[in-house]
């Protein structure tokens, strides 16, 4: 779905991103890793196209996107929630939602779809609150939302636990794993989520499988939600490959301060 080819980036003389090649597949769930100052966010920032590259190419679904613009990159079925989450603060829960809308009205989407409610239920009981009157966990929930408005064939999330109370990561976690399951097929080597939060996301996934790259530090976290990983050093592609080939040695030598 995603490929990035030998790209390079720069903020003035700093060398970011090295001759940097990523492939995201369909339906895959893929963890960027890396300690910090790597190159992670900018990254993810230069695949939104919020910042140029300098040389290479990003397509989506074979087009290349390496010179559109982020309002194109949106439309074009990419969803972003950035580090921060950036939610605007004096607006609602409801008019945050509905500022996703513009990029969705392209694919026909004129409402905010009420699925995001069934995902996220206490974005409708706040749907009248400002959002910085909610809590961080439920910022996030608002930010993912917001995401999702675009109804995203690719969901980009730049570390989505950060200062989150530990219930709503979990949360956090089932929602990733159930919207990444493609046609509400569960993936059997993933502990079902029991209750309504399960229900509720099962529903849904039957008619959302969306592709997710998320950078996340919990290792634990990344186990247990993610299915692919890539690593990355002085902004270059060290290591990929499958989360379980995420071995001992391999967190030893990129990940471990």
């Amino acid at each position: 779905m995603l490929s990035i080819s030998a790209i390079d980036q720069y903020y003035g003389e700093s060398h970011t991103l090295w001759d940097l090649t990523l492939d995201v597949p369909e339906g895959s769930c893929m963890c960027l890793m890396g300690r910090n100052g790597v190159g992670k966010t900018t990254l993810l920032k230069s695949i939104m196209g919020l910042i140029p590259i300098r040389e290479g190419s990003i397509k989506m679904d074979g087009e290349d996107i390496s010179t559109a613009k982020a309002e194109v990159r949106a439309e074009l079925g990419i969803g972003y929630v950035p580090q921060g989450r950036e939610i605007f603060p004096l607006l609602t829960v409801e008019e945050n939602l509905k500022t996703g809308l513009r990029a969705a009205s392209k694919m026909g989407v004129k409402t905010v779809p009420e699925q995001i409610y069934e995902i996220f239920p206490v974005l409708k009981q706040m749907l009248n609150r400002r959002g910085g009157d909610l809590s961080g966990g439920q910022q996030q929930q608002l930010a993912i939302g917001r995401a999702l408005v675009l109804n995203p064939k690719l969901l980009i999330l730049d570390e989505p636990t950060e200062g989150i109370q530990p219930n709503i990561v979990s949360e956090i976690g089932d929602v990733i794993m159930r919207l990444n399951r493609s046609k509400g097929i569960p993936d059997p080597k993933v502990e079902p989520v029991k209750g309504e939060v399960y229900q509720t996301i099962s529903k849904i996934n039957k008619e959302m499988g969306v592709t997710i790259l998320i950078v996340e530090q919990k290792l634990p976290f990344a186990r247990r939600v993610m299915d692919q990983f890539c690593i990355l050093e002085r902004g270059r592609n060290v290591a990929t490959g499958k989360m379980s080939d995420l071995n001992e040695q391999i967190v030893k030598q990129y990940l471990t301060v």
